[in-house]
């Protein structure tokens, strides 16, 4: 049952929004008693810790599924941008990052924390792939692109209100990292990859 309700309230707060969603909402979601979401979580705060903590594994485990695909860097980091945005298709238009900083900044400090741990280990990886397979330079200073990227990130999402803007702000951040590092292989692979999208 713990599992049933952080699932459900992890989908209503991306539908609906950390604030906005009620315990009284979940309940009746699932046709529930409101003591029966209180016998396993005592207050909103630990349910929304809960329910980010999930999501916050299904996205690496969809990372994870992308990476373990084999694609080139580049159509790489386009396939795990396309797989988020399928994943947060019925979010609201708030961005998820952005209500749970207003609202929720001592939960969104943790998760960051743990984020930019993850993002640093699948950004590097990404990047030594690609210079690997000659799409990206070899002389890179790895680690201050990591910083760049995750930067540019999470800045994006700290500070755009829409989700549908944030995500095409992510494009434009993707396309202006990989053209940094990219060489002259890796600039026709990016151009490849740009005329499949649909925003």
């Amino acid at each position: 049952m713990k599992e049933k309700i952080i699932s459900k309230a992890s989908e209503l707060f991306l539908k609906l929004g950390f604030k906005s969603v009620t315990m009284d909402d979940i309940a009746g979601e699932m046709c529930i008693s409101k003591k029966t979401i209180y016998k396993y979580f005592c207050n909103k705060e630990v349910l929304i810790e809960e329910s980010t903590s999930a999501v916050h594994k299904q996205v690496h485990e969809v990372i994870d599924s992308v990476v373990a695909k084999n694609y080139n860097a580049i159509h790489e980091n386009f396939e795990i941008r396309e797989m988020f945005r399928d994943m947060f298709k019925n979010a609201t238009d708030t961005s998820p990052l952005y209500q749970l900083k207003k609202h929720y900044p001592d939960i969104y400090q943790n998760i960051m924390t743990h984020e930019i741990d993850q993002c640093n280990h699948y950004f590097t990886d990404n990047i030594l792939k690609g210079i690997r397979e000659n799409l990206y330079r070899p002389e890179l200073n790895i680690d201050l692109y990591v910083k760049f990227y995750y930067t540019l990130i999470f800045h994006i999402n700290e500070t755009t209100v829409s989700e549908r803007e944030a995500q095409k702000i992510e494009l434009e951040a993707l396309e202006y990292h990989t053209r940094a590092m990219a060489t002259e292989k890796g600039i026709l692979e990016l151009e490849k990859q740009l005329k499949k999208i649909t925003i």
